[in-house]
């Protein structure tokens, strides 16, 4: 769960984080959080600053009167050691001052789950419908035929087909999948990606569709 009063932080932090893998429900506010708190939350991201009441708050009313010891990372501008202290004592188990890297964000989490206990394991392979994808061999086949990709075609691949159904826009696929490069890429590059990927997939390519006025989605 991402915790934030800032819409585009919001955005950008779902976003990320559902290329990376994971399932991610986010809330306005500590009031909304709080009634979407469930058992499938595994981790909240949560900024302290918030309208009304606060991320420390939050996190003492769960740890103290709801009894969830769902792990917390704070997410703050504030980095003086006596608020370290109060996110600890608050329950936190990690905090992250803003402006942060989203690597950063990732690890964090990462090792936050890990120490709990409920670290997500990804799949190591995927198969729908005669298209396998081995995402530790990065290497996809059609009909067990071996389908040879570059490395952003596989990319562009992996990402939508972890998600099937969900719409990718072209600055998503770019942020995903270009990410850490230098290189200037435009929308066209994008597309002339996703025709190269449905001719190599022959018919299994088809299930690269495009929304036009929104991106693509793997179906």
């Amino acid at each position: 769960m991402v915790v934030d009063d800032e819409p585009d932080l919001r955005e950008i932090l779902q976003c990320n984080l559902e290329n990376a893998g994971y399932e991610v429900v986010t809330a306005a506010s500590a009031e909304e959080a709080i009634t979407l708190l469930s058992p499938d939350i595994m981790l909240v991201l949560l900024d302290v600053m918030l309208g009304g009441m606060s991320g420390f708050r939050m996190a003492e009313k769960m740890r103290k009167e709801l009894h969830n010891d769902t792990p917390i990372i704070f997410l703050t501008a504030k980095d003086a050691e006596k608020d370290l202290l109060t996110g600890f004592s608050a329950g936190g188990d990690d905090y992250i001052c803003k402006p942060f890297s989203l690597h950063e964000v990732l690890a964090r989490i990462s090792a936050v789950l890990r120490r709990s206990g409920t670290e997500v394991s990804k799949p190591k392979m995927l198969t729908s419908e005669g298209l396998t994808i081995d995402f530790e061999r990065k290497a996809a086949y059609v009909e067990g035929m071996e389908v040879r990709l570059s490395p952003k075609e596989f990319g562009i691949l992996s990402l939508m087909v972890r998600q099937p159904g969900r719409v990718f826009s072209r600055d998503e696929i770019l942020a995903a999948v270009w990410r850490g490069t230098n290189c200037i890429v435009i929308d066209r590059t994008i597309d002339v990606h996703i025709a190269r990927l449905r001719r190599k997939l022959g018919a299994a390519g088809l299930r690269l569709t495009n929304r036009p006025g929104y991106g693509y989605c793997f179906e």
